[in-house]
């Protein structure tokens, strides 16, 4: 098989990780899990050993810096840097017409954390190969909880001569009552937001189902200019772009639609909660990072930059010091973290 060519999505805000994650330096950019960046971590985790070819980047003017600082190798390396965000349809079919109709792409945001690289690659090769034959293709996620902040994947079908199957439907987040059905039933995935397409099957789905974003981003790469290993779309052409999702646009039309599962230890980092739940934890569930200890606690997280932080007979706590700002909240008021006048501005 040919190399599979890794599309990192960089986009964002990540305002639900505030106060460590912020607009002039969002989610992608920090080292939450480990000491790499989770931008790091997703262009390292597609190496060349593993299959993979040289990566492209899809961010924006806002993110450039920091991507070309992390990158692991500069020289080999493709940017695109959009005019504006137009969500994920837009951004994939930028790197799809920049690409040769033939290459196989597999599409990754730029801030998840997979734990089990191996499975990941286990995943994209068997993703690839089915890409290679015009599915598109969308890895599930092995749901571990009834979670409702997610999209979800009904499996249909297996495709013969593969561990793929045809995706049966596509379901919106659910409430709680409805996805703890789904983890009953068996039958569904999350939906992780990593995808594999051949690049031409991909630029013909999206021109029959969406003609007009398809004829406007076509314009904006025949119109754009390239500046050494970066590539910029003409601004005009792009701002007639309609914002919309892959999902919306391409995966939820197609008959091509298909999934292979992944069983890899992942998680999108989406909240304070999610991270703790993705850091190694005491026997009681304390995950510490950086200056912090803690006495009679449980299930207390504590991530701070520099500051000592003491904790004294706390239970089910999250804690972020952040240079000059102090995030305190229960897990379940991690979800509301975006929701601060603090996240929002900054």
């Amino acid at each position: 098989m040919n190399k599979i060519i890794p599309v990192v999505l960089c986009g964002g805000s990540g305002t639900r990780l505030w106060p460590r994650s912020r607009k002039v330096k969002p989610k992608p950019f920090l080292p939450l899990v480990g000491d790499t960046t989770m931008f790091e971590a997703t262009v390292l985790r597609c190496d060349k050993a593993g299959g993979f070819g040289d990566p492209v980047i899809v961010t924006g003017t806002a993110h450039l810096e920091h991507v070309e600082q992390q990158l692991p190798d500069r020289a080999h390396t493709a940017i695109i840097v959009e005019p504006e965000g137009k969500n994920t349809a837009a951004a994939i079919a930028l790197a799809a017409l920049r690409l040769p109709a033939d290459a196989v792409m597999l599409v990754c945001p730029s801030d998840h954390h997979i734990g089990d690289c191996n499975a990941f690659q286990a995943a994209a090769r068997e993703a690839a190969a089915l890409a290679a034959h015009d599915w598109l293709v969308s890895f599930g996620i092995a749901p571990t909880a009834p979670e409702t902040g997610f999209g979800y994947l009904k499996r249909g079908d297996a495709i013969d001569g593969t561990s793929g199957h045809r995706v049966e439907k596509f379901v919106e987040k659910p409430d709680i009552g409805r996805a703890m059905s789904f983890l009953a039933d068996g039958g569904y995935s999350w939906n992780g937001g990593i995808f594999a397409f051949r690049a031409g099957a991909f630029l013909a789905e999206l021109e029959a189902h969406r003609p007009a974003l398809f004829a406007a981003v076509k314009a904006s790469v025949d119109k754009g200019r390239e500046d050494g290993m970066r590539f910029h779309p003409d601004p005009e052409a792009f701002a007639q772009i309609a914002s919309e999702s892959v999902d919306y646009a391409v995966m939820e039309n197609t008959s091509r639609a298909a999934m292979v599962p992944a069983v890899m230890a992942w998680s999108d980092i989406g909240n304070w909660q999610a991270l703790h739940d993705a850091l190694d934890r005491d026997d009681v569930g304390n995950a510490i990072k950086g200056n912090a200890e803690l006495v009679g606690c449980s299930n207390v997280l504590v991530h701070t930059d520099g500051p000592r932080v003491s904790v004294v007979g706390a239970s089910d706590l999250i804690i972020v010091v952040d240079k000059d700002e102090v995030l305190v909240c229960t897990p379940e008021g991690a979800q509301l973290v975006g929701k601060l006048s603090g996240a929002a501005n900054q």
